[in-house]
């Protein structure tokens, strides 16, 4: 990043060291203030609309739904609520805090919390590629199909396609026409059999080839993404103010259409009915702890980095509270615009909502809502509107990933990179698209962004907030991470978020590890994909462990020097690798 200058800072910032500790170094503590050169938000909103805007992803408009009929309908407020005020959030103020106070990126930071667990930060720079590929293959399809919607009868209206199968069943507009098991809706065969697929792949060993048309897409969204973001956040500020806003403008219109079908309150009866029953068991609280966390997306390095750019007064408590309820009130209002078209297809269709709320994931975004869109009047405007809203929703979570890794790695070599952003930035692009490339093959690409999905990000990057939460609240320090927070803001942290900090949301974190079955369009993986997945999901892990034995290898001394002796000349080791000596970090 542009150069920092270091001065030195007392009182608040850094709580005093006992007077007779040997090892304690009294010296002011350097900190990183934000100086003319570093780059900043130019208006409030346009940080605000930058966290809201990675916050809320296409997880908010099609796993939050699903989660909650699943989980008891309404009843399933209540976990979600308690999971998001003593977990989510606190972890969500935590990282918006760390970053604005340090002023640096996700990597860099560690070198003033505990350098022992600098690990991390390589961890999450890897993880936030893995989000990033993820993010713009779905980009990617659903600009495939923004392009497809431009015309009089939507592709996926009818069963008269040359992609279309003996099992192809219009139900809309007919009658007693018979639902089987076997039956498929057009919605679906345009989606697994002419966009992915699928069919003519055998599984994962069989990914086909790279279709030029979804290559053009995923082109065209990596184009965008590099204009927004190759000036920072002098740039990406001003686009956000377009893709954070246009999704609620798309949900309104969505939701008054769906509200005036038919049998739309079949689904948003189904949606909200509470099953209290539900509660008493584990996988309802699992599942609300592991919704709100990767909904909120503490630890991918993003709050770290968007909030390095602010004014080191800045308002973070209000800010985190703010999102955090805007977050959580999209997920709830989506559900209304999810359910209301399952109910009108219940209707339709003849049968009970959950006989079609059972797709989730992105089957509910390029099956289920496509299909009754088409069948909708004024079908086109209301496809090329839901597929730009998908479209921005991902683009906002792409541009903080991106960002993330950017911040990240310029604040750790600002000597070679603090004037290089537009090089730095042009070569990662380069390198992402044409790994991106990889899960657009046709035939088995899906696969692969499944594989991707499932082991890349879920596991690893929740261990990882496990640490990091662990490393600020015990290595750091809470009392310190309480200064840091009163310098900034003028008052210390009530007990409330002290008490989360250190132990309930760590508590929540381990709730949060879920594994489900890992099946795609009834296919089942082999065995020697879960392997290869394992190994995808080690690959950002395994930093945090190789960091620790690097730093135990280079930094002076032997643990066996300070075992025997326990002397301050030999407590070098431990005071490096912790950062004992250092006021902020004893």
């Amino acid at each position: 990043m542009p150069h920092q200058e270091q001065v030195m800072v007392h009182g608040n910032l850094c709580a005093p060291g006992p007077p007779n500790n040997a090892g304690y170094n009294s010296n002011p503590v350097p900190v990183i203030i934000q100086t003319e050169s570093r780059d900043k938000w130019s208006k409030k909103m346009d940080f605000l609309l930058s966290v809201i805007g990675f916050a809320v992803d296409l997880g908010n408009v099609w796993r939050f739904p699903y989660i909650c009929y699943q989980n008891g309908g309404g009843a399933f407020l209540i976990p979600y609520v308690l999971m998001a005020v003593f977990g989510g959030v606190p972890l969500f103020y935590m990282e918006l805090a760390l970053g604005q106070f340090h002023r640096t990126g996700a990597i860099s930071i560690w070198k003033h919390i505990c350098p022992i667990f600098k690990g991390i930060g390589f961890a999450i720079c890897i993880i936030a590629l893995y989000v990033s590929f993820y993010y713009n293959t779905i980009i990617a399809w659903a600009l495939f199909y923004f392009y497809s919607s431009f015309s009089s009868t939507l592709p996926w209206t009818s069963c008269d396609n040359a992609w279309n199968t003996e099992n192809c069943t219009n139900y809309f507009g007919k009658d007693n026409v018979t639902w089987t098991n076997y039956s498929r809706s057009p919605a679906e065969e345009f989606y697994t059999r002419n966009v992915l697929a699928v069919h003519e792949s055998s599984g994962l060993g069989d990914v086909g080839y790279i279709r030029w048309q979804l290559m053009l897409c995923l082109f065209l969204i990596f184009t965008i993404v590099y204009f927004s973001l190759w000036k920072g956040v002098k740039t990406s500020g001003k686009v956000v103010w377009v893709t954070a806003t246009l999704p609620y403008v798309v949900l309104l219109i969505l939701m008054i259409r769906g509200a005036t079908l038919p049998g739309a309150w079949k689904g948003v009866v189904f949606y909200l009915n509470p099953k209290w029953e539900k509660l008493k068991e584990t996988s309802v609280w699992v599942d609300a702890a592991a919704q709100i966390f990767f909904s909120l997306g503490p630890g991918f390095g993003v709050l770290l980095a968007l909030s390095s750019y602010n004014p080191f007064n800045n308002n973070c408590y209000r800010d985190a509270i703010v999102t955090s309820l805007v977050n959580c009130l999209t997920s709830f209002v989506s559900g209304f615009v999810i359910f209301t078209v399952l109910g009108y297809m219940a209707e339709q269709r003849n049968v009970n909502v959950e006989d079609v709320a059972r797709d989730k994931g992105p089957s509910l975004l390029f099956i289920t809502y496509p299909e009754a869109i088409a069948n909708m009047v004024g079908s086109t405007f209301f496809a090329v509107i839901f597929f730009v809203m998908m479209i921005t929703l991902g683009l906002d979570s792409t541009f903080g990933g991106l960002e993330a890794i950017i911040t990240a790695v310029m604040d750790e070599y600002p000597d070679t990179l603090s004037h290089r952003r537009e090089l730095f930035f042009g070569t990662l692009f380069n390198v992402t698209f044409f790994i991106n490339l990889l899960f657009l093959f046709c035939k088995g690409g899906a696969y692969v962004v499944k594989l991707l999905e499932e082991f890349g990000v879920g596991s690893p990057i929740i261990a990882i907030v496990f640490l990091e939460a662990t490393a600020v609240s015990w290595f750091y320090g809470i009392n310190r991470f309480s200064n840091d927070i009163k310098s900034m803001l003028g008052y210390t942290p009530g007990l409330f978020w002290k008490v989360c900090w250190v132990a309930i949301s760590p508590a929540f974190l381990a709730v949060s590890l879920n594994k489900d079955p890992l099946t795609l369009f009834d296919y089942e993986f082999p065995d020697w994909s879960i392997t290869v997945g394992y190994i995808i999901g080690a690959s950002s892990f395994m930093w945090i462990p190789i960091y620790m034995v690097y730093k135990l290898v280079w930094t002076p001394g032997s643990l066996k020097q300070v075992r025997q002796n326990g002397s301050p000349k030999n407590e070098n080791l431990l005071n490096n690798l912790l950062a004992l000596r250092h006021p902020r970090c004893r």
